[in-house]
């Protein structure tokens, strides 16, 4: 009988508490019933989502944009305003400078094709 998936993101908060009482991966993972690479990729992936926040670098969400017309991913909408502020204009500032690369990819062509 095959297992019932359940996605290890919704224990990320129960994940950190028992890393915080001392639980090794291992210990976790029997606990929860994950393995011990699965509790470490998660903890690899909250740490460096935490870095790059820190940091104000956007963190892009996985798929196709959410149809609810929210601009920012649920994990941004819990963070402080100011994090949101920062999440937005470093999303605005890779968009300006996509437009950018575009504008001058497309002046280059037209220089080589004689055409103003």
């Amino acid at each position: 009988m095959p297992r019932e998936y359940k996605p290890i993101k919704q224990f990320e908060q129960e994940i950190l508490d028992l890393k915080e009482r001392g639980y090794t991966n291992g210990e976790i993972g029997e606990k929860l019933g994950y393995t011990q690479k699965q509790v470490h990729d998660c903890m690899t992936r909250y740490n460096r989502n935490k870095k790059k926040l820190e940091l104000g670098v956007a963190i892009k969400p996985k798929g196709r944009p959410r149809k609810d017309g929210t601009k920012l991913p649920p994990s941004i909408q819990q963070l402080s305003k100011y994090t949101q502020l920062q999440y937005e204009l470093t999303s605005k500032d890779r968009y300006i400078k996509r437009l950018e690369m575009e504008n001058e990819l497309m002046r280059d062509f037209l220089l080589l094709t004689e055409k103003k």
